[in-house]
This record gives structure tokens, sequence and C-alpha cells, in this order.
């Protein structure tokens, strides 16, 4: 049977994620950005929680477990860097596994906005929590990591198939967008953001995305493409990327 996500906003600009396993009626929370909104959703659908899935540490992500496994007694689990901010029942890594009733989540390494940051992937339904990784036309900054793992994370993402759900944690799309407009003049890119900027002007999110849309116009994915237009020129993939990525960092617009 197939995993229901429910999506809804959180804080200024995260989203939160329950998405429940409707052959057992087990749900699962994607990080706590907000313990009260979590709760109340949960409480709306009349969903039982069972797991809490961190994909980093930040406290938009995480600082909510206590609160919520408090008052739900769920599993906590996640990347052994969480315990930076509250404890966890069960630490996982790239190459395991976590079971949600019948639902199977593969753990994927996806270090770099945090070293230890990580991924979950449910593969029969093609849906992918990849917490700050990568965004709608964007990727985390590299807060602790270096430009190389994250390339490799976000190349380990773009290997899931082009149909897959990506369920990334912010709105920032618009912005996003606005960066990715002064690095690539794409057709594809001019489209999408046309369609990004008038869903937002109708206060409708962009999240989740594909897999194969961001394959297509997203600038970090795109990165070796674009060496020449941020200074890469004849540099390895990751040193484009990390061009890329240095050129968002200074970007006002």
């Amino acid at each position: 049977m197939p995993l229901t996500v429910h999506q809804f906003p959180c804080l200024s600009d995260n989203y939160g994620f329950l998405a429940r396993d409707e052959a057992t009626g087990l749900a699962a929370c994607i990080d706590t950005p907000e313990a009260g909104a979590i709760l109340r959703e949960l409480d709306k659908l009349g969903w039982k929680l069972a797991l809490i899935l961190n994909t980093h540490w930040h406290p938009d992500h995480a600082g909510g477990n206590e609160e919520i496994k408090k008052a739900t007694g769920c599993t906590v689990v996640g990347p052994a860097e969480v315990t930076r901010l509250s404890p966890i029942d069960r630490e996982v890594r790239g190459g395991d596994h976590v079971m949600l009733g019948e639902t199977r989540f593969e753990v994927l390494e996806s270090g770099g906005h945090t070293l230890g940051h990580i991924a979950y992937y449910d593969a029969d339904d093609g849906v992918a929590f990849v917490g700050d990784t990568l965004f709608a036309l964007g990727c985390g900054r590299l807060f602790e990591g270096k430009p190389d793992q994250m390339w490799a994370s976000l190349q380990r993402l773009a290997a899931l198939p082009d149909d897959t759900r990506v369920y990334c944690a912010h709105e920032y799309t618009a912005s996003n967008a606005r960066f990715a407009l002064s690095v690539d003049d794409d057709p594809a890119l001019v489209r999408r953001a046309d369609e990004i900027f008038a869903a937002r002007e109708r206060g409708e999110p962009t999240v989740p995305t594909t897999i194969g849309l961001e394959k297509a116009t997203n600038p970090f994915l795109r990165a070796p493409l674009l060496a020449g237009r941020v200074g890469a020129s004849g540099k390895a993939d990751y040193e484009a990327f990390a061009a890329v990525r240095a050129a968002k960092d200074m970007f006002k617009g």
C-alpha cells in the first residue's frame, strides 16, 4: 500500500512533513522544525506517530525532538550528529534502512550542509526526503562540508529515478530562481522560473519537486555546463559546483 505524505508550513520558511504507511497506519515525522505545529497536525489527522526521522542536527530540523517524543512516545532516528542537540534512539548512516510499518526507507549519505547529513528514500513510492541537501533550484550552504563532499551527495540524489518526488525542507525557490537566472539562460529554466514566480504570487508551495526537473534546471546540478559562466572553465566538476555555490553565497538579488 502507498505512503501518504502530508506537508504543511512551519516557522518562517520551513515545511513539516508527516508520512503515513497506509498498510499499518503508522506515521513518521521527517525532521521537527516546530513541535507545536507538528503535534497539531497529528491531532487534526488522527495519525499515530511511530518515528521521527532526522536528516541533520540543526535546530530547525531537530529542535522539536524532545517535546514530540514526550508527547507521543515515538522513536527518534537520525545521524549521530543529532546528539549535539538532543538524544536519539537509533543512529543511522548511509547504507542503512528504516522501516515504517511496511514502508522501507533507504538511508542515503548526503553530507555537505553538515558533515553527517542524510536523506531518506522510499523506492517503492518514489519519494525522497532530502532535508537541506537539495532544494528546488538550489542546494544547502556548505556550513561544515567541502565542495567535493556536497557534489558527491548531489550526484547520489541525481542518480535516483527522474520521477522521484523530492521533499526539501524550505521554501527558498523564488530566491533560488532569481539566482539561477543570473548564471543560466536555458529556456527550460526561464519557463520554470516564470511558473515559480506565479505560484508564489498565488501563495502556492513549490515543494515537492522531482529529480528530473532538478537535473534539467537546477544550476547546482548543471554546474559543469555553467563552468564558463562562473570562472571555472577546465575545472573538475566539483570545482565548477564550488564556483556556482560561491556565486550564490554572494548573490544579492
